[in-house]
């Protein structure tokens, strides 16, 4: 049951957190150095970390339960990772104003976390949809 939509939420997830994070920066340093998550290993281990978990939860089809935790799991992760942005941003020259000196690649995980919480209500609806059919039998 790879085709059904929670699956390609997943999906994307994995390529936004896999493929996106080197290709935008994520923010600006004083002397204009750009900064991509592969020049920081918390950064890229996050963000791959994240990207495997959505491939891992997408083949758990046969356990929505567990798929459903372990997206709540990755939400957790860019959630933590939303916050460690947050505060390298207030510590960057400039504060959060400079806005045009931060990449575009912080609102990575905004993006992720959205998709995920996509993923979760479309999984719920498939275990509502299977518990439903097991009472009419």
């Amino acid at each position: 049951m790879i085709q059904r939509i929670q699956s390609i939420y997943m999906l994307l997830v994995a390529g936004i957190c896999g493929g996106l994070t080197f290709v935008f920066s994520l923010y600006s340093l004083e002397n204009e150095v750009e900064v991509f998550a592969k020049d920081d290993p918390l950064y890229l281990g996050i963000f791959v970390a994240s990207a495997a978990l959505a491939l891992i939860t997408i083949f758990l089809y046969k356990n929505r339960k567990l798929q459903f935790v372990l997206n709540r799991f990755n939400i957790l992760l860019h959630l933590i990772l939303l916050g460690i942005f947050v505060y390298r941003m207030l510590n960057l020259s400039g504060g959060i104003e400079k806005i045009s000196e931060k990449g575009i690649g912080v609102i990575i995980p905004i993006i992720s976390i959205v998709l995920l919480v996509l993923a979760n209500r479309a999984i719920k609806k498939d275990e509502d949809l299977v518990k439903s059919v097991d009472r009419l039998r």
